[in-house]
């Protein structure tokens, strides 16, 4: 592979930076910032596209910039495998700009100029790890992506998102920590950490003992970001963030930055040959496999749609660390093609979810029924994406995993073409019963989603809101005192239906609860059923004391405010949401969000259905051939 020397990659990684100071400066006017962010977004992925002949022909751009550490320099590569994880975290930022200005102005967020910042500077960091040539300029980069996600992941700055940022950098600097452990450790053995196809060679005659403890760290510490069981569980609580920022998290950047760690582990530092020598590939598949199965059960139980799409991720990562222990050129090409297939269909499902919040104000899934009459087109790509994402024909989704299973046979591993099959109908579990239910169910006819949180056949559940405006402020006031009652109310959901008092619909609207205290009781979970989920899990929008709040506004002035608007609305208060007590109102095709957000929407699922359809005329499929073909001999 001959190299070229060259500044793109270089400029690549600079041009986000650069955004960033256009975005700062312009943080007065939203329209020239947004402008400033979606200009540089384009000229990023302009310049990353102008690599992919070259990284296809076999010559590779290479910006160097001089010796870091005595025998290491940092330089950037634009080689095949890189730029796999740069054209489509590139790729994606674009669209996922147009998306972040529809979601961040429908909710009139606060702090939209450090959130557009920092997602420029993610994706810039991003692009650092994608085209970084050896281990040391890998956790570089690696690390500053770490940093410059953290104020996205707390962007609400509420005690939760503070928390789940907490998490966040505990988990992921403590997986840098492993990364560099390792990388010292295998430079002591080598005396080298430079990425080379097929492994560096060194290692095939290093001490068995410490090549095994420095893969285990490696793959340890980047298995973090990639969420593997038992290191997970930051992924989930960090779905407290925006919903684009959702989709950064696991669609474009951070978990993908993970795997891609994993990835350069096996192919170029260890090697495949020298993995299967080693012994450490099974293992690592079996961590995979369990990885699978468990967050896919899980995510059964998950009545968040955030967050059941968070276990989902889980999963579906791993399918990339499977194709990757299983070391077969069929599965090699499995995972490493499920990164670009599985970021599609992911930030489809994110997009489609945070339409959802944005135009309706919900969460959860048990408050979708009937949701496509509202939302047809968001539906529509979301029911597209969970095809793709149980694996079936026509998504990119049925390609990548139809290659890991002929990998996993190939290998004669059998089991883990078992696991992936049942993957497959776990994915169906949990993904269809939300596409039913929004389109061939309503309120009335609708049963608890997932069945196995709720009585045995289901319990019947309201969909469509239904507590009255002042209700919700005053509850909302009452919880902010008594912190027990609000710690009784989050936990409501548990509360068996069937024993909940009757409520009387006629209640009087001047009489608050507070006045009827101790003379009145409402089941909680009733209450809970009566507040959209984005009142009970407050992410995702601008709460009263979070900054941009009105300072100095009194009660007395809110809630004349608040009747106002409610007899605009209507008696329910939420008669544009939901469309009153007879169900969501039916929208046209375009007519349910702004085209800031149905745009990226149906660019995001039209990019998972080319994958499917015609995978040879896509770009990724090509750049993973050269990949294998690299690092394993096999010519495709």
């Amino acid at each position: 592979m001959s190299e070229i020397a060259s500044l793109r990659p270089l400029a690549a990684v600079l041009l986000p930076a650069l955004g960033i100071l256009a975005i700062v400066a312009s943080q007065r006017r939203p329209n020239i910032r947004e402008g400033f962010t979606i200009l540089t977004a384009l000229a990023t992925f302009g310049t990353v596209a102008s690599l992919v002949p070259s990284a296809l022909s076999g010559a590779t751009h290479v910006s160097r910039l001089g010796t870091f550490v005595p025998g290491i320099e940092l330089t950037l590569r634009a080689d095949p495998l890189g730029m796999i994880f740069a054209l489509l975290a590139s790729a994606l930022w674009l669209v996922t700009s147009f998306y972040s200005i529809g979601y961040m102005r429908g909710l009139d967020e606060h702090s939209q100029t450090r959130y557009f910042a920092a997602f420029a500077g993610s994706v810039g960091a991003a692009l650092g790890v994608a085209f970084a040539s050896n281990l040391v300029a890998l956790y570089i980069f690696y690390e500053l992506l770490t940093v410059a996600t953290y104020p996205l992941v707390a962007h609400d700055e509420s005690e939760k998102a503070r928390a789940a940022g907490r998490k966040y950098l505990t988990y992921t600097f403590g997986g840098g920590v492993a990364v560099l452990a390792g990388t010292v450790l295998l430079f002591w053995t080598t005396g080298t950490v430079a990425f080379t196809p097929g492994g560096i060679a060194a290692l095939a005659t290093a001490d068995p003992v410490i090549a095994r403890a420095a893969f285990a760290l490696l793959a340890g510490g980047f298995g973090v970001k990639a969420a593997l069981i038992p290191v997970h569980s930051w992924l989930p609580d960090a779905m407290v963030a925006p919903t684009p920022v959702s989709g950064l998290l696991h669609a474009v950047a951070v978990v993908k930055s993970g795997v891609f760690g994993i990835a350069r582990v096996v192919l170029d530092v260890f090697g495949p040959e020298t993995v299967a020598d080693l012994g450490v590939g099974l293992p690592l598949a079996a961590v995979a496999a369990v990885t699978i199965l468990v967050s896919s059960v899980i995510a059964l139980r998950q009545d968040n749609l955030k967050r059941r799409l968070a276990y989902s991720t889980i999963s579906q990562l791993s399918y990339i660390v499977l194709g990757l222990g299983l070391l077969s050129p069929a599965a090699l090409i499995g995972g490493l093609l499920h990164i670009p297939a599985h970021a599609f269909m992911k930030l489809t499902l994110f997009f489609c979810a945070g339409a959802i919040h944005v135009e309706t104000h919900t969460d959860d899934i048990s408050e979708m029924a009937g949701i496509g009459k509202r939302m047809p087109l968001t539906m529509a790509a979301f029911g597209v994406a969970s095809v793709g994402m149980a694996g079936l024909p026509l998504v990119a989704g049925f390609v990548s995993k139809w290659y890991l299973l002929i990998g996993s046979l190939d290998n004669g591993t059998a089991i883990f073409a078992l696991v992936l099959l049942t993957s497959g109908l776990l994915n169906i579990g949990y993904f269809w019963p939300i596409v039913y239910q929004a389109f061939f169910q309503t309120a009335e006819d609708s049963d608890a989603k997932p069945l196995v949180e709720f009585p045995i056949g289901g319990a019947r559940v309201r969909t469509d809101g239904g507590e009255r405006a002042e209700d919700r402020d005053d509850d909302a006031e009452e919880a902010a005192g008594e912190p027990e009652a609000a710690e009784a109310a989050a936990g409501a959901g548990d509360v068996p239906i069937d024993t909940a008092e009757p409520v009387d619909p006629e209640i009087d609207p001047d009489v608050t609860p507070s006045e009827e205290e101790g003379d009145v009781e409402i089941d909680a979970r009733i209450e809970s059923e009566g507040q959209y989920a984005v009142d009970r899990n407050p992410s995702d929008h601008l709460q009263e004391d979070a900054p941009g709040a009105v300072d100095g506004e009194s009660d007395g002035e809110r809630d004349d405010e608040d009747e106002a608007s409610l007899s605009d609305a209507g008696s329910d208060g939420h008669a544009d949401v939901h469309g009153g007590p007879s169900g969501w109102e039916r929208r046209g095709f375009g007519e349910e969000s702004t085209w800031f957000m149905l745009g990226p929407i149906s660019v995001a699922a039209a990019g998972a259905v080319a994958l499917g359809i015609a995978p040879q005329a896509m770009v990724f499929l090509a750049l993973v051939y050269e990949v294998v073909a690299n690092a394993t001999g096999v010519v495709f």
